[in-house]
């Protein structure tokens, strides 16, 4: 197992230097342009999802035999970023592609699943994840979902909320109950289809930030699921859980390193640009300073989430790493964003320039995937539990 000190993080691979460039490349040339109307119509052009699909960014890990790009984790993270630079609703369609739904396909699906559902994810189904509930946020083991064994196939009852990716995918892992006697130890998770007699797609959330980015309610009504579909073990449902969104949350650490590098950019571009008392606000020491603690703050945010991104790959433990990461990315993101705003002054308030979007993008990343209180919890556990 390599040590991770040793580790390059802000240093790439030529090759992962050449996809960051076609990406960030894609991500100006065709997202940049569809950004404010995706924003005020809070909807995500067909079109764009399938160049997603068609440049490979919806199965990077996928093996290259499934259709997929059989490269790393650590290639979604770079990934991910250069699209939230641009417009984060369209990084996390990405980001829970890859990072949450082929991530847990890959480790907990059968052969069979891999081979049935694969080559499809990788070219033009959209997969989504649902934990959540109303009554099950935070406490992510309080599942109300039910999953009723039939003797041949399992019966879903019950309701998903803030599911990402919702009004777009085709294959959802649902996590329910299979035996609620037995607490969280019952949780299992299953792979649903789109268009499954019993489940249908309900509200669309009306959001802050990340409005293009579909944000639904799912509904179960003595839903038949083959046990062909249960994805891993019965009752196992509770480990995918965790294991999964630890990984997540570095895919949201770089969607937040990625709204803040972009918002940082409009900044130092407009400081360059506006002129008061007759000359440009950069030549006064005020703007200088907040410019330079922006910088530095994106790059400290940056570190940690490459050097989670990084452990990861290699095998290494980075539980805490990626608490650390998007704790510390997020809150990063909200004081980039706003101070963004105070350097564009009235004009940043204004829906006509770009930093307002940035900010009201941001706030979800202390929400989804664990609030910022869940961070500095499994932080606390994980030094601690060093101590000890």
């Amino acid at each position: 197992m390599a040590d991770h000190r040793s580790l390059p993080l802000t240093d790439l691979s030529e090759d992962e230097k050449l996809f960051q460039d076609t990406v960030r490349s894609f991500a100006e040339e065709r997202i940049r342009p569809l950004v404010s109307k995706m924003d005020q119509e809070a909807s995500m052009p067909r079109d764009l999802i399938d160049a997603c699909f068609d440049l490979g960014l919806m199965g990077i890990e996928i093996p290259e035999a499934l259709g997929g790009a059989a490269s790393t984790f650590f290639m979604s993270v770079l990934v991910v970023e250069e699209l939230a630079r641009v417009d984060a609703s369209v990084a996390v369609l990405v980001d829970v592609q890859n990072t949450l739904f082929n991530n847990a396909l890959l480790r907990w699906g059968s052969e069979a699943q891999k081979a049935k559902y694969f080559p499809k994810l990788s070219t033009k189904w959209v997969g989504a994840y649902a934990l959540s509930e109303a009554g099950s946020g935070s406490d992510a083991f309080a599942l109300a979902c039910k999953a009723a064994d039939k003797g041949d196939h399992y019966e879903l009852t019950g309701q998903k909320l803030w599911i990402t990716n919702a009004n777009e995918a085709e294959l959802f892992i649902v996590l329910a109950n299979a035996d609620p006697s037995k607490g969280y130890k019952g949780i299992t998770a299953f792979l649903v289809e789109r268009g499954t007699p019993g489940f249908s797609i309900g509200k669309k959330e009306d959001k802050l930030g990340i409005r293009a980015s579909s944000t639904c309610e799912l509904i179960f009504e003595d839903c038949q699921i083959s046990k062909d579909n249960v994805l891993g073990e019965v009752g196992k449902g509770y480990k995918i859980a965790i294991e999964t969104l630890n990984e997540g949350r570095i895919g949201i650490a770089s969607q937040m390193v990625g709204v803040a590098q972009g918002a940082y950019e409009h900044a130092l571009k407009y400081a360059q640009e506006r002129k008061q008392f007759g000359k440009e606000i950069s030549e006064f020491q005020a703007v200088q300073f907040e410019l330079a603690n922006m910088a530095m703050q994106i790059e400290g945010a940056r570190l940690l989430t490459y050097n989670a991104a990084r452990l990861r790959d290699v095998g290494s433990p980075f539980i805490k790493e990626a608490a650390m990461a998007k704790l510390f990315a997020s809150r990063v993101a909200e004081y980039v964003t706003s101070k963004a705003i105070e350097i564009f002054g009235g004009n940043g308030f204004t829906k006509e320039y770009p930093v307002e979007k940035y900010y009201r993008d941001q706030k979800v990343g202390q929400i989804y995937e664990g609030t910022s209180n869940m961070q500095l919890m499994v932080i606390a556990k994980q030094i601690l539990g060093k101590m000890a």
